[in-house]
């Protein structure tokens, strides 16, 4: 597998925060349309396997392809650059600034949107032979799931967006612990094999990722899914958003910086004297008399 060890991995994720913050425009708009893109049909795929087999785990088995393809293929989500791109910034990267941050933050979510979006068009023609019939029975699920995870959570009111930002925060923990754990392996066979269980567990266990459900809702009011524009961004995607940013950020960037990166002084042990070599000095007690 080629295992990289925490503190050279480390390394490895501040480099390529900083490569990120740098990169071109045109670069940053293509790399992230194409993983916006990529990912949206892997939870195409997943629903409608999920849909076929009544077997969710069959679904959530098999959408982690979509994420290992695009991470092989260098394109960048949002939830991984909220992870990767502080870390340059904190550890002082000559030229990396909070508004490079922004900027990059700004363009990556651009271009997944506009991906996602592009594939929740094709797809809903798709299921609907171009709007000229009722969407089918996978259409017609991606329309419940948009309902069920906006109104769903407007029905519980302030309980019910902690529930979706606390589904955001443990949705990045896993999809950027996927990302960071690719970094520990050389192989290709090692980086998929590292990715597979956090994005299977995070799909599987319903958790709210910023760039799926740029596909999932979208595709959902196309498909007459019974929720709103209004829904969708107050009661889904801009609570994810924040949650995807805290997750990742918190869990998983600043704790692997914090301690392979800017590890702590090693504590050195104390013995007790029957511990010390027999041929030790014992320091003299000078205490003076009066005082012991």
């Amino acid at each position: 597998m080629s295992y990289v060890s925490p503190k050279d991995f480390t390394t490895k994720m501040i480099d390529a925060g900083e490569a990120k913050v740098f990169m071109a425009t045109r670069d940053t708009l293509i790399r992230a349309f194409m993983a916006g893109a990529i990912l949206a049909l892997a939870a195409a795929f997943a629903v409608t396997v999920t849909v076929q087999t009544g077997q969710p785990i069959v679904g959530a088995l098999l959408f982690p392809v979509g994420f290992c393809l695009l991470y092989l293929l260098g394109f960048d989500l949002l939830t991984g650059v909220f992870t990767l791109v502080p870390l340059a910034l904190f550890d002082k990267r000559p030229g990396v600034t909070v508004r490079g941050m922004l900027r990059n933050w700004g363009l990556v979510f651009t271009g997944n949107f506009l991906g996602a979006f592009t594939v929740a068009v094709m797809m809903a023609v798709i299921f609907t032979y171009g709007f000229a019939m009722p969407p089918n029975e996978v259409g017609q699920a991606i329309g419940t799931i948009g309902e069920g995870r906006t109104v769903g959570y407007a029905e519980y009111g302030a309980a019910g967006m902690l529930t979706l930002f606390l589904r955001g925060v443990l949705c990045n923990w896993m999809v950027s612990t996927g990302v960071v754990a690719a970094m520990m392996s050389t192989s290709v066979s090692g980086k998929v094999i590292a990715m597979w269980m956090p994005i299977l567990l995070f799909f599987y266990m319903g958790f709210e990722h910023s760039i799926v459900n740029m596909f999932l809702f979208p595709s959902g009011l196309l498909l007459g899914g019974d929720f709103s524009l209004g829904d969708y961004l107050v009661w889904n995607e801009i609570p994810t958003v924040i949650g995807n940013l805290v997750g990742g950020l918190t869990f998983v960037g600043l704790t692997l910086y914090a301690t392979h990166a800017r590890t702590g002084a090693a504590r050195r042990p104390v013995l007790p004297v029957s511990d010390l070599p027999r041929d030790a000095a014992v320091p003299a007690d000078t205490t003076p008399v009066g005082a012991r």
